[in-house]
């Protein structure tokens, strides 16, 4: 992520609310999946539960970066 791109994330989770609830889960949701990738071990339940994660965490972004899109510079 460029200087620019973090200024603008950064602007936008102190102006736009949607926006910094996205950042927010998105950010939990990576701890979330790090967590689970830490384990030797994961049963069937946590599997699902990494899936469903990276799920939300994807779906989050994309709706991010639509909102950044409309306040990038042409």
């Amino acid at each position: 992520m460029t200087e620019t791109e973090q200024t603008l994330t950064q602007r936008l989770c102190e102006e736009n609310p949607r926006f910094r609830k996205l950042h927010e889960e998105h950010t939990l949701f990576e701890k979330q999946l790090q967590e689970l990738d830490d384990r030797v071990y994961l049963t069937a339940e946590d599997e699902l539960d990494r899936k469903k994660l990276q799920k939300l965490k994807l779906a989050g972004k994309d709706e991010m970066e639509k909102i950044l899109q409309e306040y990038r510079p042409e």
